[in-house]
C-alpha cells in the first residue's frame, strides 16, 4: 500500500502559507451597503375615508366572499404556469448557489488507467527488440483548491446568494401578477354576463313593444313607420348580444389558461351567470413607508444591484494573483498485482500562481464594465421604487373617481327606467307618438349598459389597487424554496 506519511508532511508544509494569507486577506471591490427606501409621508391620492392604515390583505380575493373565485386562485397557485416557470427558475438559482459555494472547498476528483503499448523495433536495440510490447495501470486522487485570498470566490457566492433572494422575490411578484389578471378577467366575465342580461331583458321589452305597435297597426291605430323604427331598435339590441357572448368565451378561455388547463375546462363551471361581488366600503392600504418595502418587485431589483455590486469584486480579483494549491496520491505499476505496491506510489503536491498582471487592459475593461452594471441596476432599482408610487398613486386616483362614476351612472339608469315606463304608458293613452317611446327605451339601454360598465372598471380598479399595494400572494402556497438551507458565507 502507499506510504502516506511523506505527502502528509508535505502538504504540512505547504499550508502555513497560505492559512497566514488568508487570515490577513480580504475580499477586494466594494462592499454592499442597501440603498435606504423613501418613506413617503402619505399616499396623495387616498381620499378621506377611501382607504385605512390597516395592513393590506395579500389574500385580498377572499374579502369579495366568492367561493368560485377563491377556488380558481387557489387552483391557479397550483397549476399556473408562469408560475412554474419563476419556481423553476429560482431551483436554478439555488443549484447554481450550491455550485458557488463548492467552490470554496477543494475539488476532489478520483481518476484510474490501463493502457497498453507498442513501440517501433526500428526505435529499440536489437538486443530487446522482442519486448516492443509494455502495459501500464495506475489509479490515484486529486485535489485542486483555489486559495480565495482576494475574495474572488467569496465575491462569487455573495452574488449567486442575491441571486437567489432576487428570483424568490420573483416568484412572489408573479403570484401577485397571475392572482391579479385572474380575478379582474373574473370580474369582467362577470360584468359581461349583467351587460348580455342587460340586452336580453331589453330585448325582450322591446319585443313586446313590437308587438304591441304591430297590434295597433292591424287595429288601424298605428302607422307603418311606428313598426320600422321598433323593429329597427330590437335588431339593433339584439345585435349587441353576439359580441357579448365572445368576449364572454374568450374571458372564459383565458381564465382556464391562467389556472393551467386546457380553455374549455371551465366552461361548465363559469356559465352561469354570477353578479359582480360586491365592493369594500374602505380599502386597507397599509402605512405608507410599508408600501415600499412589501413590493416583491423592488425587492427583487434591490436584490440584483446587490449581485452587480458583488459581480465588481469578482472582475477586480483579477489584478491580484490566484493560488491554488493542488495535489495527488496514487499508484502505478506495469501489471495489476503491483498496482498497491509499496514501490508503486506517486505522489505530487504543488502551489501554483496564475497572475493576469500583463494583461491588465482586459481585466480592467471587464471591470468597467461590472461597474456599468451596477449602475444600470442601481437606476434600475430607483426606476421600480418611482414606478410603485405612480402605480399606487395612479390606482387610488382610478378607483375613487370611479366610484363617483358609478354613482351617477346609477343614478341615470333609474331615471331612464322610471322615463321609459312613463313614455310606454303616455303612449297607450295617446298622450306621444312611438318616436318617444323609443327614443326612451334607447336611453335606457345605453343607461343600464353603461352602469354595467362602470361596475366592471370600477371592480377592475380596486383589483389594480390590491396589485399596485403587493396584495396577491400568500406564503403557504408554492413558498419559494429557502436559500439557507447552508451556512451564510461572510467575508473579511
Amino acid at each position: 500500500m502507499p506510504d502516506l506519511a511523506k505527502p502528509m508532511r508535505a502538504m504540512r508544509n505547504l499550508l502555513p502559507l497560505p492559512l497566514v494569507l488568508a487570515l490577513a486577506a480580504c475580499a477586494v471591490g466594494p462592499d454592499y451597503r442597501a440603498p435606504t427606501l423613501p418613506e413617503p409621508a402619505a399616499l396623495v391620492r387616498a381620499e378621506p375615508g377611501l382607504v385605512t392604515m390597516e395592513a393590506v390583505e395579500r389574500e385580498f380575493w377572499r374579502g369579495f366572499d366568492d367561493a368560485l373565485l377563491t377556488e380558481l386562485v387557489e387552483e391557479a397557485f397550483d397549476a399556473n404556469h408562469d408560475l412554474r416557470i419563476a419556481l423553476a427558475r429560482h431551483d436554478r438559482s439555488l443549484a447554481l448557489l450550491r455550485q458557488s459555494r463548492r467552490d470554496l472547498a477543494p475539488s476532489v476528483t478520483a481518476q484510474g488507467g490501463a493502457a497498453h503499448q507498442r513501440v517501433s523495433a526500428d526505435q529499440m536495440p536489437e538486443a530487446t527488440r522482442s519486448q516492443r510490447d509494455f502495459e501500464s495501470y495506475d489509479a490515484g486522487v486529486a485535489a485542486l483548491w483555489e486559495l480565495d485570498f482576494f475574495g474572488r470566490v467569496r465575491r462569487a457566492v455573495e452574488a449567486q446568494q442575491a441571486e437567489v433572494e432576487a428570483s424568490a422575490a420573483d416568484v412572489r411578484a408573479m403570484q401577485v401578477v397571475v392572482v391579479g389578471e385572474l380575478v379582474d378577467q373574473y370580474m369582467r366575465l362577470r360584468g359581461l354576463q349583467e351587460q348580455l342580461r342587460v340586452a336580453e331583458d331589453n330585448a325582450d321589452y322591446q319585443r313586446e313593444s313590437l308587438e304591441l305597435v304591430d297590434a295597433r297597426l292591424e287595429a288601424g291605430r298605428g302607422t307603418e313607420f311606428d313598426s320600422v323604427r321598433a323593429r329597427a331598435q330590437l335588431e339593433s339590441t339584439l345585435s349587441r348580444i353576439p359580441a357579448l357572448e365572445a368576449e364572454i368565451a374568450a374571458i372564459t378561455h383565458r381564465l382556464a389558461v391562467l389556472t393551467g388547463r386546457e380553455p374549455a375546462a371551465l366552461v361548465a363551471r363559469l356559465e352561469a351567470p354570477a353578479p359582480l361581488p360586491a365592493l369594500p366600503d374602505q380599502v386597507a392600504a397599509g402605512l405608507p413607508g410599508e408600501l415600499l418595502r412589501r413590493r416583491p418587485d423592488i425587492a427583487a431589483s434591490e436584490r440584483r444591484l446587490h449581485a452587480a455590486t458583488a459581480s465588481i469584486g469578482v472582475a477586480t480579483a483579477d489584478l491580484y494573483p490566484r493560488f491554488t494549491l493542488s495535489g495527488l496520491l496514487g499508484t502505478q505499476a506495469a501489471s495489476t498485482g503491483e498496482l498497491f505496491g509499496r514501490d508503486s506510489e506517486t505522489r505530487l503536491v504543488a502551489l501554483g500562481v496564475d497572475w493576469s498582471f500583463l494583461d491588465s487592459g482586459r481585466v480592467r475593461a471587464r471591470m468597467a464594465a461590472a461597474d456599468a452594471e451596477a449602475e444600470a441596476n442601481l437606476a434600475r432599482y430607483e426606476q421600480t421604487i418611482l414606478l410603485a408610487l405612480e402605480e399606487a398613486e395612479t390606482a387610488l386616483a382610478r378607483y375613487a373617481q370611479l366610484l363617483r362614476e358609478r354613482e351617477h351612472l346609477a343614478a341615470a339608469a333609474e331615471a331612464s327606467t322610471e322615463a321609459a315606463r312613463q313614455a310606454r304608458v303616455r303612449f297607450e293613452v295617446g298622450v306621444i307618438d312611438f318616436l318617444e317611446v323609443i327614443d326612451s327605451e334607447r336611453s335606457r339601454l345605453e343607461a343600464e349598459d353603461g352602469l354595467a360598465r362602470a361596475n366592471v372598471r370600477a371592480s377592475t380598479a380596486l383589483v389594480g389597487l390590491y396589485r399596485a399595494l403587493a396584495g396577491g400572494w400568500e406564503e403557504r402556497m408554492n413558498e419559494p424554496r429557502q436559500a439557507s438551507a447552508e451556512p451564510a458565507l461572510t467575508s473579511t
